[in-house]
């Protein structure tokens, strides 16, 4: 039978099954951040030494536990399984079986609720961290793109229905802005929950002088979460705050795999997708599918169901309640499916094809209208009765080429004018900004 580290002596008041079912998922769900709870626990350890809670000796040898801990559970000598209640008992048991006394120490201070805080914080800060490095890689491709095909025309859709003459480059340009303003929207979440809740216990505080400002910086935050409840109230709320910024990413994502759906068709034809990105099927040897692509596209909705679930989770009151518990496993598997999705698509978008024929003769005559009313209008025709002419006779426009009406789109951002050199800039500003390393 299981120890917990709640009950008094002899064996727990509960029966086993009801703890199973206290415990859930956690002790699986806590390899993804005990490599986290090892890290504030050795801080939390030299902030008790600094207070006089240990002394040197006590300090030097806990601290060279943790480190044990951390490469034996790297190297996969320690396997954090159901002999342990979560990740938590699991090294409180470990320093007290190797350290006595001085183990049983540790948590001095401390309560679960801020040790799986501030794990938990120092996994959203570097699964932020990744996010937003993979939102500028994303960006950067999407730049290489535009820029190496700017002037190649394409049809431009509304509704679905031709449109205008459009361009690769401004296609591929919009991912590359909506994937910039995704490092925005990451960096800006690594800001807020780049705060320590370590020291504040179950959300009231201790009777110690904890050293909560040089355990926090110790740990790499910006800030202390000064309020010992607001540290137990902002659970969930951080949780959701972090994986909505990863579903910014995943609802572009999803665009993006859409368009590459249809123009991978063979009604379209205007893409071809790099060999590794494709597969076959199993009875039509004629076939080859965007797997890849289609799995991008639902992958956007294993995220939104996760942040769906932390959402749900919290209409709580103040205080920490057992129901937090149940934020962890949709908060890794969105991070986890979000996180995995993205890396893959760099390469995808450098080495997608674009066929040119195809794309240039799916711009049919009556896509000029636009311009051709627009041209007349600037020539002072008011807009209005230039817009009625060439409705009523679309395919008379004077200018039929696509070259040169993408080359008269000289307005900011348009083919003419992508402005490519704007979004680079703000996208590596934004990926320097703050001294956060991104």
């Amino acid at each position: 039978m299981k120890n917990y580290l709640w009950q008094a002596s002899g064996p727990a008041p509960v029966s086993e099954s009801i703890m199973e079912f206290l415990a859930g998922e956690d002790v699986l769900l806590d390899r993804e951040l005990f490599p986290f709870d090892i890290q504030a626990t050795a801080a939390h350890v030299r902030g008790l030494a600094r207070i006089g809670i240990l002394d040197e000796a006590e300090n030097n040898r806990l601290v060279s536990l943790l480190e044990e801990l951390r490469g034996d559970f790297e190297a996969g000598r320690f396997v954090l399984d159901e002999r342990f209640e979560d990740g938590h008992s699991a090294i409180e048991t470990f320093l007290t079986e190797r350290a006595g006394d001085s183990g049983a120490r540790v948590h001095t201070g401390r309560s679960r609720n801020d040790q799986v805080a501030v794990a938990t914080r120092l996994y959203l800060k570097d699964r932020l961290q990744r996010l937003v490095g993979l939102n500028g890689r994303i960006a950067r491709a999407c730049l290489e793109t535009a820029e190496r095909h700017a002037n190649l025309p394409m049809p431009g859709y509304t509704h679905l229905q031709r449109a205008v003459p459009s361009s690769v480059g401004l296609w591929v340009a919009a991912f590359a802005e909506a994937f910039t303003d995704n490092v925005v929207i990451a960096a800006d979440a690594w800001q807020v929950v780049d705060c320590s809740p370590l020291g504040t216990a179950a959300g009231y505080g201790v009777n110690l002088p904890l050293d909560r400002d040089g355990v926090a910086a110790e740990l790499g935050f910006g800030r202390l979460q000064v309020n010992p409840m607001y540290a137990q109230n902002s659970r969930g709320k951080f949780e959701l705050l972090a994986l909505q910024a990863a579903l910014h990413s995943m609802h572009d994502l999803r665009r993006l795999a859409w368009d590459l759906s249809l123009f991978t068709t063979s009604e379209f034809d205007f893409v071809v997708l790099p060999r590794e990105y494709t597969t076959g099927s199993s009875i039509m040897p004629n076939k080859s599918n965007p797997d890849v692509v289609e799995l991008l596209r639902g992958r956007a909705a294993t995220v939104e169901a996760a942040n769906a679930e932390i959402q749900s989770v919290l209409s709580l009151p103040s205080g920490y309640q057992r129901d937090l518990q149940l934020t962890k496993a949709p908060l890794i598997r969105g991070f986890r499916v979000a996180l995995q999705s993205l890396a893959i698509v760099p390469a995808l978008v450098q080495g997608m094809q674009f066929r040119e024929d195809r794309m240039r003769g799916a711009i049919s005559p009556e896509m000029f209208a636009t311009d051709h009313a627009i041209e007349q209008a600037a020539l002072g025709v008011p807009f209005r009765t230039a817009y009625r002419d060439a409705k009523q006779e679309p395919g008379t426009a004077r200018d039929l080429k696509p070259a040169d009406s993408l080359a008269r789109r000289v307005s900011p951002g348009g083919c003419a004018n992508l402005m490519l050199d704007r979004i680079r800039q703000r996208l590596e500003q934004q990926l320097q900004r703050g001294g956060v390393g991104f």
